[in-house]
């Protein structure tokens, strides 16, 4: 069964909101130069034009220690393993939640705070999906990132295995106190 892992006494030292231009995005370095990228040029254009929603993990609300985004997809419930797939419809597509991106900044890599962006960002989704409904958090892995992702239960589509895909209903059971 998916549990919500123990929090490290130092994550209560982060703090993770909306990306603003408080932020600076320029010295973020996750050592992936398409990663960085898209947070120097272009997030900022993507919160405007409602692409993507951005959220920054930071200690001091300007320096960025990492970040995601999510937005809305819809996927065919035919790409879905057939055991899931038959309890969908099979014709219309099936909506679920982006998690576009999510990195660290190399310096602080090995403090378990992708971890910490992952579990905010699932909790923002399941919250999220009472208001607007998503079957469940879908994510395109990069091969380095696939294992990450597969610790924390998420399962490969068939059809695309760096495509993994995490059931709102088994994201719902990580937040116990959110379902109050």
């Amino acid at each position: 069964m998916i549990e919500h892992p123990e929090r490290p006494e130092r994550w209560r030292e982060y703090r993770i909101g909306p990306r603003t231009d408080a932020h600076d995005r320029a010295s973020f370095s996750c050592g992936v130069e398409a990663v960085d990228t898209y947070l120097h040029r272009q997030a900022r254009q993507d919160l405007e034009r409602r692409i993507a929603a951005v959220f920054a993990l930071s200690m001091d609300g300007k320096n960025v220690a990492g970040y995601y985004t999510l937005s809305s997809l819809s996927i065919p419930g035919l790409e879905l393993p057939k055991k899931l797939a038959k309890k969908l419809p099979s014709r219309n597509p099936i909506g679920v939640t982006l998690l576009g991106r999510m990195a660290v900044s190399k310096e602080l890599k090995g403090k378990r705070l992708g971890e910490l962006l992952l579990m905010h960002a699932l909790e923002r989704a399941w919250l999220a999906s009472q208001q607007v409904a998503s079957w469940a958090v879908v994510v395109d892995a990069k091969p380095e990132a696939r294992e990450f992702y597969l610790k924390y239960y998420f399962l490969p589509q068939p059809s695309q295995p760096n495509r993994l895909f995490l059931p709102m209903t088994m994201i719902e059971k990580l937040f116990p106190l959110s379902n109050a």
